[in-house]
């Protein structure tokens, strides 16, 4: 094949790759620019179609993970933001908790608080876990 129709199925791939972004289409785009190399080096077809399946294979199976793992979020349960972030802490009680209401100290802020197990009532200075956010209440069990 011609140095020039592995260009353009390089510039088609890479134009490919920028609407998919999965990586795959652009490593393919440079495995064929690495043909095209070798059809400008004068190498035959044969050897052209092995250059271009041995750079795809390599950038396949060793470039793209390290790209997908590049790429992947860094956030999750273990990053989470606002009032998400204060379920699973520990608070102190601060005011009487009963399934209606109460004061609880969680880091620094104090939340009004109502008991998960609406029978409970939880006294002050108490340590409790905070179960879940409902607006500005926590929702809080008592520890063991």
């Amino acid at each position: 094949m011609d140095s020039i129709v592995w260009v353009v199925v390089a510039a088609v791939l890479g134009v490919a790759e920028i609407f998919t972004l999965t990586a795959s289409l652009g490593l393919l785009a440079v495995a064929a620019l690495a043909a095209a190399g070798a059809a400008a080096l004068g190498l035959g077809p044969f050897a052209q179609f092995a250059i271009f399946a041995a750079v795809s294979v390599a950038g396949l199976v060793v470039v793209r993970p390290l790209v997908k793992r590049q790429l992947r979020p860094r956030y999750g349960p273990q990053h989470r933001f606002g009032v998400a972030a204060l379920v699973g802490r520990q608070a102190r009680v601060v005011q009487e908790v009963t399934g209606h209401a109460g004061r609880v100290r969680i880091g620094g802020e104090e939340w009004s608080a109502r008991a998960y197990d609406e029978t409970l009532v939880i006294p002050a200075g108490a340590t409790v876990d905070v179960i879940e956010i409902e607006g500005a209440t926590a929702l809080v069990y008592p520890r063991e």
